[in-house]
């Protein structure tokens, strides 16, 4: 399957890298996707552990001490 890019800046790019790296084109486009791909997954992993940490979070129920759990006098002094 052929892929054609049509933007010159693109091309030029893949071409400068290709001619840096040694690479054919297509190895530097593959690197690059590989590359975005991984980044992408670790970052979607990252979101779903955060997601996980926070709902267990929410899971903590509200209590009316968990402020403050010390008493106060009208002093401002604890009991």
């Amino acid at each position: 399957m052929a892929l054609q890019i049509a933007n010159p800046v693109v091309v030029g790019k893949v071409e400068r890298l290709a001619k840096a790296t040694g690479l054919s084109k297509t190895a530097v486009v593959e690197r690059a996707l590989d590359h975005l791909i991984s980044e992408t997954t670790e970052r979607a992993s990252t979101v779903g552990r955060m997601s996980a940490l926070l709902a267990q979070l929410d899971r903590i129920p509200d209590r009316p001490d968990a402020f403050d759990p010390l008493a106060w006098d009208e002093h401002g002094l604890p009991k």
